[in-house]
């Protein structure tokens, strides 16, 4: 096994507080474990304002930049822990996540939560993803 602790340059930089990625090699797949993904551009400016759907759009454009670095896709994605302040936003949430996985959706658990790492943040997304690696 080999694990690499990676920060993307498309996503914020965490400042040494986390990694935005650790990569796994395991037999013949990678892993790809995303640090929770919240609406900020790449200089961590919160993207979206009060609006779920904004929020949510921006956290997988994010995610499918991030993804892309490594070679993956939104299709590699295996698992999505979504985390919520309000679960009255649900139905807009999950017509995003329908609209970025429109088959074969990933595993996912939705909860909500009194609150986030800062008050701009209504929603927060976390996610794995495999791919299978090329043979040497």
């Amino acid at each position: 096994m080999r694990k690499q602790h990676l920060n993307p340059s498309v996503a914020s930089d965490p400042e040494g507080n986390y990694s935005q990625l650790v990569k796994v090699d395991v037999g013949d797949a990678t892993f790809l474990y995303l640090a929770g993904q919240v609406a900020e551009d790449r200089d961590g400016n919160p993207v979206g304002g009060t609006d779920m759907t904004q929020q949510a759009e921006r956290i997988y454009e994010n995610v499918a930049a991030i993804l892309a670095t490594e070679g993956a896709s939104l299709a590699d994605v295996i698992r999505a822990t979504t985390y919520i302040t309000d679960m009255a936003q649900r139905p807009a949430v999950s017509a995003v996540r329908r609209k970025y996985f429109p088959v074969n959706p990933p595993a996912t658990t939705l909860v909500e939560v009194s609150a986030l790492a800062a008050p701009d943040y209504l929603i927060e997304v976390d996610i794995i993803a495999v791919i299978p690696r090329a043979s040497a």
